[in-house]
């Protein structure tokens, strides 16, 4: 058995006037708590370190480089660096990046439990819209503010495992999961800010939408054997919610634990690599069962193409 104690460090709500070191000390408290539940890697969620800042519009994007870090760790940050070193503690959050060439974009990193950085990802499939858009309920202004990621689905050996990287609308599209899938990867690290209110589709509902969370990650989870841990950012900021849900996922696709709040909460699983095994060597045993001949469409177009009409 190799077995990795995971900590989903769920966080409530950030509000806009939080600064870093008031949201620093309280990811702190969650590793503290981790620590005592036996954990050996914690998970945070997207942007922890911030508010969705996304949700609000200014015309020069500039003025949003306040929300951006330009090196990790930082000032504000290596308090949280320092408690993950001295717990033997490996973690993986989601702050936005700010390149010394000017570049942004949604990034998570990954340390090992000396706190060193040992991994990063940045997000790929950027949700939302570029422009003020009057039809929505509210904004999601990702593609304003962001650039999709150029490190594409890397995985780490790191925990006495293969370990992947993901970040919130990443955990819907299948490809996330398949790429890393098939580079052996047996832990997803997943951390998400999704609002509670679907813009365009009110009705929708917060259960249906925490439906599609469950259904996204377990999905992922067992086509590709492997464990997923999904990790919100949840509550009202400054009048938007976001729903939490956050969970950890066995490679079989079922859910072993799972948040029940929208606050700081913590979740401490025994996560054994090696019931990946099983499913790699069975059913989806890639080497013996895929068929890439068929499987270019995947890759050569983005948009569907709907076979000709029939005359």
């Amino acid at each position: 058995m190799r077995i990795v104690n995971v900590a989903a460090a769920q966080m409530g709500p950030i509000q806009k006037a939080d600064s870093r070191e008031v949201v620093v000390k309280r990811m702190v408290a969650l590793m503290d708590e981790a620590k005592a539940k036996g954990a050996d890697l914690i998970v945070y969620p997207e942007l922890a370190l911030t508010t969705f800042f996304p949700r609000w519009y200014v015309e020069d994007r500039a003025e949003f480089d306040i929300w951006f870090e330009r090196e990790m760790p930082n000032a504000a940050t290596r308090p949280l660096f320092e408690r993950a070193a001295q717990h033997g503690m490996a973690m993986n959050f989601g702050y936005a990046e700010l390149t010394p060439d000017g570049h942004h974009f949604n990034t998570a990193i990954l340390t090992d439990k000396s706190g060193k950085i040992v991994g990063k990802y940045r997000k790929v499939h950027l949700p939302g819209h570029v422009e003020y858009d009057t039809k929505r309920s509210h904004q999601h202004l990702e593609k304003r503010y962001f650039e999709p990621g150029d490190l594409g689905f890397k995985v780490w050996r790191e925990l006495g495992g293969i370990i992947g990287m993901a970040i919130c609308n990443d955990r819907r599209w299948p490809e996330t999961y398949r790429v890393m899938g098939l580079q052996g990867v047996e832990m997803v690290l997943i951390g998400y800010n999704t609002p509670s209110v679907n813009a365009e589709k009110s009705e929708e509902g917060v259960e249906k939408r925490l439906f599609h969370n469950r259904l996204s990650v377990q999905a992922g989870a067992y086509q590709n054997a492997t464990w997923v841990v999904a990790v919100a950012k949840a509550g009202n900021e400054d009048g938007h919610p976001l729903f939490g849900g956050s969970l950890i996922v066995d490679p079989n696709g079922e859910i072993v634990a799972e948040a029940k709040t929208d606050d700081d909460e913590v979740l401490v699983h025994a996560c054994d690599l090696d019931a990946t095994t099983f499913g790699k060597t069975t059913i989806f045993d890639f080497a013996r069962h895929r068929r890439i001949e068929h499987y270019g469409l995947i890759t050569s177009q983005t948009g569907a193409v709907p076979p000709p009409e029939k005359k």
